[in-house]
């Protein structure tokens, strides 16, 4: 096997890997492995924008008081007060770095979205935000001599040596290459391809939180993902996200009776919270017999609509339809997931030497449901903790971790993939319940034998880490009792008395019939 020693590894190329990357690049020579390009993350498709405290109607208690009633009672007051009031000194760095906000006359232009109190999200080129700030960002560590890149790299397993971390296993063009470091630094996203119908690009399998399970990390909060309301539905489209500044700029949801409904579900209609919209507009789907509901945003005007959403105004009309003159049939789909690999506010986790940001780590900051926009502001603010704690890590590098393994094929992976996303959006989506998560568990434990064995194809690792999440999943989803943020019960549709602990899952909460407890 080759080995590769590097002083601190990054897995990710998102937002927090290359904020991290940034922090790290003085203090040493820095790897930053992406299994695609490393432009492709789902920093690349945040269209809505940013939020941030930047003007003098808005203090930072304002957006923190809109954060926790977001997440329901479960956001960790300590993370929250970290994300608001640096996120104000991360956004400046990129403006002196270069990105360019969108604005009125000199002022920078702020929009509103569902839950906030206040206008604060910052967009770019209307409704290209992430793409900005993964331009500004890669354009920087371009910059740094210290920072190379490892792009179309899958990462097979952590190096895990008496309870530390030495860095990973990777596997890249049917080569596996163990990197050592003194810091490992996990920024892989989130999880959405685990579900049917999912705002998430393809790369979103999962793999840095199943592969810190493997370890011997903790996990938290697993059971909360947040379903985005509006993705565009069609038989001929991409389930592309319809972003919630439509909605804060005055988009409407109708039914397919073109009757507006948001009233009766809350006070703040269609700025509601977005588990509240999710579960609405099923509802409504379900009352009329529909697959979709619609979102109308004709009263605005054709320019308006040109102008602030350039990018999904010329997506949608690639499929034919013209949001400035059609209504928009959409319906919920799998967006982000708030649990995570358990961290500190320092991107520490319980390994020694491992470290994670971004939307694969939980620090707790979402709570049981992410405010709007708070993602992007999150990868900038922890992925720079995370690189400052990883430049402090004691951990002495390892010579060697030559590891050799059999490797197995899967036969009908395409057709278990299908059918786990299947399951995952039937049984454990925006609605579950005792016998529907018992019913997910049936069917995928069935396929445990997938995750005793070592691959050597990317997709492969990538079902087998989809897989193991779902898994974890599904056993948090049953152990909450209760219906709290984007996590919701019909069997117990009230909070339950233990409503405001967190569950916290490692390879000893989690049963895998056909390898026991060791996974590989």
């Amino acid at each position: 096997m080759k080995t590769e020693s590097v002083d601190f590894l990054i897995i990710g190329s998102g937002v927090a890997g290359l904020r991290a990357a940034i922090e790290l690049a003085p203090s040493g020579n820095v790897l930053v492995v992406t299994k695609d390009r490393p432009s492709e993350s789902s920093t690349e498709y945040a269209q809505g924008g940013i939020a941030v405290v930047i003007s003098d109607e808005d203090t930072v208690g304002i957006h923190g008081e809109d954060t926790l009633k977001a997440g329901d009672g479960l956001c960790r007051e300590d993370a929250v007060k970290t994300l608001v009031e640096e996120g104000t000194d991360r956004i400046r760095e990129l403006i002196d770095w270069g990105a360019e906000f969108d604005r009125e006359g000199v002022k920078l232009a702020l929009t509103l979205e569902a839950a906030h109190s206040r206008r604060r999200i910052l967009h770019a080129h209307g409704d290209s935000t992430g793409k900005e700030l993964e331009r500004v960002l890669l354009s920087k560590v371009k910059s740094l001599s210290s920072v190379r890149k490892y792009p179309f790299a899958i990462t097979t397993d952590l190096i895990i040596k008496g309870q530390e971390c030495h860095g990973a296993y990777v596997l890249r063009e049917g080569q596996v290459t163990a990197l050592l470091a003194k810091a490992t630094l996990l920024a892989t996203g989130g999880a959405g391809q685990l579900f049917s119908r999912t705002t998430n690009p393809l790369v979103a399998t999962g793999d840095g939180m199943a592969i810190a399970f493997r370890a011997g990390a903790e996990l938290e909060d697993m059971e909360f993902v947040q379903f985005h309301p509006t993705s565009l539905y069609s038989p001929t489209a991409p389930q592309f996200l319809l972003s919630e500044s439509m909605r804060g700029e005055g988009a409407v949801l109708l039914n397919v009776n073109r009757e507006r409904f948001m009233s009766r579900y809350h006070a703040m209609k269609e700025l509601a919270p977005r588990d509240i919209v999710s579960r609405a507009i099923v509802s409504e789907m379900v009352k009329t017999n529909s697959r979709h509901v619609y979102l109308d945003l004709r009263h605005l005007g054709k320019d308006f609509v040109k102008n602030r959403f350039p990018g999904i105004y010329s997506t949608c009309l690639r499929y034919d339809v013209d949001i400035t003159e059609d209504l928009i049939p959409v319906s919920p789909a799998a967006h982000y997931i708030m649990g995570g690999i358990k961290t500190t506010i320092n991107g520490e986790t319980n390994i020694k030497g491992l470290y994670a940001a971004g939307e694969v780590a939980c620090t707790g900051v979402h709570g049981a449901n992410r405010l709007a926009s708070n993602s992007l502001l999150e990868g900038l603010v922890y992925g720079a903790r995370a690189g400052i704690a990883a430049r402090e890590s004691t951990i002495t590098p390892l010579e060697d971790a030559d590891e050799e393994r059999s490797v197995s094929s899967i036969p009908n992976s395409d057709e278990i993939h299908s059918m786990l996303r299947r399951v995952m959006w039937e049984k454990v989506g925006i609605i579950r319940c005792s016998q529907s998560l018992e019913e997910a568990r049936n069917v995928l434990s069935a396929y445990d034998d997938i995750l005793c064995r070592a691959y050597g194809k990317r997709h492969e690792l990538e079902l087998k880490n989809m897989l193991t999440v779902a898994r974890i999943i599904i056993e948090a989803a049953d152990r909450r009792k209760g219906s709290v943020g984007a996590h919701y019960r019909s069997d117990y549709k009230e909070r339950g008395d233990r409503w405001h602990e967190h569950v916290k899952l490692d390879r000893s909460h989690v049963a895998f019939q056909s390898c026991g407890r060791d996974l590989m």
